[in-house]
């Protein structure tokens, strides 16, 4: 999602007057409400399809808690955020209660609109930080590991032809560059044809 996207929520309030409010804010704060529902379980089955940014819940719902909901998405979809709204006062819900989610927060219902669009808003840019910093986790874990390979394929290289190890890298790059693949798929290539080498990791 782009800065400038709109937020795309997803609605789960089980009284459908205040439902009909909430999407009429939403959409005036300039918002994109993918799906609004009525019930925890119709929350999940619509999460799964669409994917929101956001999702707004309310903590009591007809056939269970909001918290619950948050639990699954955690699991399913830990880069979306989750803003629980509640007219209980003593309840409180953190991120170390829902593990694995990107972002969660509580409201109090009913919301002031402006604190309503200011805390999805926040969600939105909290999920998309910690889903930046997952990618970037694992991009950095890939570039480790093909560094890895490419290192073991030069020594086998070097060994095999007496080349040096300048000579056995460029040997890699124009393999690369001639068979238009990856230097690390052309380094694995090389591991798997040594006897006993390839299968290690």
């Amino acid at each position: 999602m782009s800065d400038t996207a709109p937020i795309r929520v997803l609605l789960a309030e089980d009284e459908a007057p205040t439902r009909e409010l909430l999407v009429e804010l939403l959409t005036k704060f300039g918002h994109a409400v993918v799906a609004d529902v009525g019930s925890g379980a119709e929350a999940l089955a619509q999460a799964r399809i669409v994917k929101p940014d956001v999702m707004l819940l309310d903590v009591h719902m007809p056939d269970g808690s909001g918290v619950e909901v948050a639990r699954q998405i955690a699991t399913e979809l830990p880069d979306v955020a989750v803003v629980l709204i509640t007219a209980d006062e003593t309840l409180s819900v953190r991120n170390e209660d829902v593990p694995g989610l990107s972002t969660i927060m509580m409201l109090p219902k009913p919301t002031p609109p402006q604190m309503l669009d200011s805390q999805i808003r926040m969600a939105a840019q909290q999920a998309r930080a910690f889903a930046q910093a997952r990618q970037d986790a694992t991009d950095l874990k890939a570039q480790l590991e093909a560094r890895k390979v490419i290192e073991r394929a030069k020594g086998i290289l070097m060994r095999r032809t007496g080349c040096s190890e300048p000579e056995a890298y460029r040997i890699l790059q124009r393999s690369s560059q001639d068979r238009s693949m990856p230097m690390v798929a052309i380094a694995q290539a090389v591991l798997d044809s040594e006897p006993g080498v390839g299968s290690r990791s």
